[in-house]
């Protein structure tokens, strides 16, 4: 995986409302240009999910893959990701206080019910033309 130096990759469901929300909020918010994104659902998605041995019966929602080829999960991937965006969002590293068994509890309860509470797309979503230099296909 040829990921550029100094970005981190956040692989998220594609066909997910809320996660395309959440990518949409990270990107507006992602003032030093840290971020590069993918679906699960794509060939990279799916080359890191095969090369990394990943479970996604266990971890289908969001996956932060850093260029040293480290991977973060669920709560964990969320606060990282939320440390680098600025205040107030960056605030929310407060919670790596709460052990990570209860925060991926909390975690997966909204992940299991995302697509009923939020919808879900027939096909992932196609970066517009001044974002696609932001994701790996």
């Amino acid at each position: 995986m040829n990921l550029p130096k100094h970005k981190q990759l956040i692989l998220f469901d594609g066909v997910c409302n809320l996660c395309n929300s959440s990518v949409q909020y990270v990107i507006k918010r992602d003032k030093m240009n840290l971020f590069m994104f993918t679906a699960l659902q794509s060939d990279v998605g799916q080359q890191i999910i095969k090369e990394h041995d990943i479970d996604t019966i266990k971890t289908d929602s969001i996956i932060l893959y850093s260029e040293e080829g480290k991977l973060s999960y669920k709560s964990t991937a969320a606060l990282k990701i939320a440390k680098h965006l600025g205040f107030p969002t960056n605030l929310m590293v407060v919670f790596f206080i709460i052990p990570p068994f209860i925060r991926n509890w909390v975690y997966d309860f909204v992940a299991r019910n995302r697509y009923n509470w939020y919808g879900k797309r027939d096909q992932c979503m196609i970066p517009t033309p001044e974002l696609k230099s932001k994701f790996l296909e």
